[in-house]
């Protein structure tokens, strides 16, 4: 017969093994945190996408109670903002706004935020529609700080910023979700070359093939810039 839990288990602990044997130290879970949560949320996360994170979940992996976590988060919406802005930090050099070589800059702080995102594919999906935190945030005026510092008029600096945040989220959602084997591709194109005479010029440039997501970032990338450089 199971051995009755004592009543500090069943009133919170919210952990379901058994009682521990006779004469056996009980297990201990580090003391709750904000930190540890915002932790576990994003593996949970990466784990199981958006829909997975539900606060029992959440609760049973810390090995805490449901409840508990209501004395450090006010609900999930909060979970999920605190997550998205923890995987988004920027910790590159912090005097990269007094280099002269902006393109650089520009490209390092872009490249950076795209692999942070495909480290963690769901926050991609989920910038859109959160509340922007200190670290997004901080990465926007470091963007916008050094596009102005290079000559991008105020005028001209909020287009700027969002077509580089929908060239960046276009290029992080396209690529975590395009999941084509080699044989798939090959078989696309072949198909494509049947239909090439409606098709004639994806089918040339053999669209269906290219693969170099990092190469074609990067280029794309360079395109946008050329048309944000300072006229001379």
């Amino acid at each position: 017969m199971a051995a009755k839990r004592s009543g500090a288990e069943s009133k919170g602990s919210g952990r379901r093994n058994a009682s521990p044997q006779s004469g056996q130290e009980p297990r201990s879970e580090p003391p709750l945190s904000l930190e540890r949560i915002v932790a576990t949320a994003v593996e949970l996360l990466d784990a199981e996408g958006v829909d997975g994170l539900k606060m029992r979940r959440l609760a049973d992996r810390l090995g805490s109670g449901a409840m508990s976590l209501y004395w450090h988060v006010d609900n999930k919406e909060k979970v999920f903002d605190l997550a998205l802005d923890s995987v988004l930090e920027y910790r590159g050099p912090p005097d990269i706004v007094e280099t002269r070589d902006w393109r650089g800059d520009v490209v390092h702080m872009l490249e950076d935020w795209r692999a942070s995102m495909l480290r963690h594919p769901w926050s991609a999906s989920l910038l859109p529609r959160r509340a922007l935190g200190p670290n997004i945030l901080s990465r926007l005026e470091l963007l916008s700080k050094t596009l102005s510092g290079a000559g991008v008029a105020d005028a001209d600096l909020n287009v700027a910023i969002w077509s580089l945040w929908n060239f960046v989220l276009g290029a992080t959602i396209t690529r975590a979700n395009f999941d084509l084997s080699d044989d798939d591709r090959a078989a696309a194109q072949q198909r494509l070359t049947g239909l090439s005479e409606h098709y004639p010029t994806i089918e040339r440039s053999r669209l269906l093939l290219d693969n170099d997501w990092d190469g074609a970032f990067r280029k794309g990338l360079d395109f946008l810039l050329d048309g944000l450089a300072p006229r001379q």
